[in-house]
């Protein structure tokens, strides 16, 4: 189950930006250590780094921008801005399988960014020591403002979920250890756009609505 859950998660959140690999080389690329042929290929298997490090390490993980930037530069590999934030100003992009684009959402600046996510691990901090909400509130909100800021250039979606799974490990739920989260939460691609689209209108003046009807 485990070895499942773990090619499943792999495959899923990078299949969901776009990223896709040979189903003959899945197997090998997540379980075994072959030469890598592409990017793509480097991207599965750095998402796969970064969840054997959670499922290893997970408890003693905090939740802080050196864990995000180490858990960005493990998926994004070699590439030139990995473990950074963006330098320029990028917005939340659905893709279409016939390659149209849309903009579901204006991220966060980048001159910004850098203050919004020190404010973002704080609140969280904060949040968990003075409970204010239950902690898988807590959790979803950050997940929600975390993929608003869009802090890096590209791999947003991906650290999201890598964040979610450590956040639940942290509450004593394991079940992505055995579960992929990341299938579940590409086989509802098109309703995750859709409320991300929703509960993201007026984020920027503090007036959206996590949870829209």
């Amino acid at each position: 189950m485990r070895e499942h859950a773990l090619i499943e998660s792999a495959v899923s959140s990078n299949r969901i930006e776009g990223v896709t690999v040979e189903q003959a080389r899945v197997r090998t690329i997540v379980l075994g250590k072959p030469h890598l042929r592409d990017r793509n290929e480097e991207e599965v298997r750095g998402y796969r780094n970064a969840l054997k490090l959670i499922h290893e390490q997970g408890i003693k993980m905090p939740v802080s921008e050196e864990t995000v930037f180490n858990l960005h530069k493990l998926t994004r590999g070699n590439i030139w801005d990995a473990g950074r934030y963006k330098e320029k100003d990028g917005d939340i992009i659905e893709k279409y399988p016939d390659g149209r684009e849309c903009v579901r959402f204006k991220t966060v600046s980048a001159a910004k960014t850098n203050a919004f996510m020190a404010e973002l691990i704080n609140l969280w901090n904060s949040g968990l020591r003075e409970r204010w909400i239950h902690p898988l509130i807590l959790l979803a909100a950050f997940n929600f403002d975390f993929i608003c800021i869009h802090p890096f250039r590209d791999g947003n979606g991906r650290v999201s979920r890598l964040l979610l799974l450590l956040q639940l490990y942290h509450f004593g739920y394991e079940v992505g250890r055995y579960i992929s989260i990341e299938r579940i939460i590409e086989q509802s691609k098109d309703r995750y756009y859709e409320t991300l689209e929703q509960s993201s209108q007026g984020w920027h003046e503090g007036r959206h609505d996590p949870w829209p009807i």
